[in-house]
């Protein structure tokens, strides 16, 4: 058996490529290799800054998400400080 010489975890038997990478090798004769290396990068890579607005968000909608919920606790209570 031989390994497919892109993703190197499927076996492939009279094909080069396994069924994965065929669907990736004809995105780039569709679009250009050029153009799938782009919006993969774009798509799949987050540079430092964007990663970290992205935390800062997650981090941010969490705190929200845990006020409004303690928010809620004390509605139910009777215990609501203005």
């Amino acid at each position: 058996m031989i390994t497919c010489p892109v993703c190197c975890s499927e076996y492939v038997f009279v094909s080069s490529l396994c069924p994965s990478c065929v669907k990736v090798k004809h995105y780039m004769s569709c679009y250009s290799r050029e153009r799938v290396i782009s919006i993969l990068d774009n798509v799949l890579s987050r540079t430092e800054d964007k990663q970290d607005n992205k935390i800062k968000l997650e981090i941010k909608e969490e705190i929200e998400n845990k006020q409004y919920n303690l928010r809620n606790k004390q509605i139910k209570r009777g215990t609501e400080t203005n």
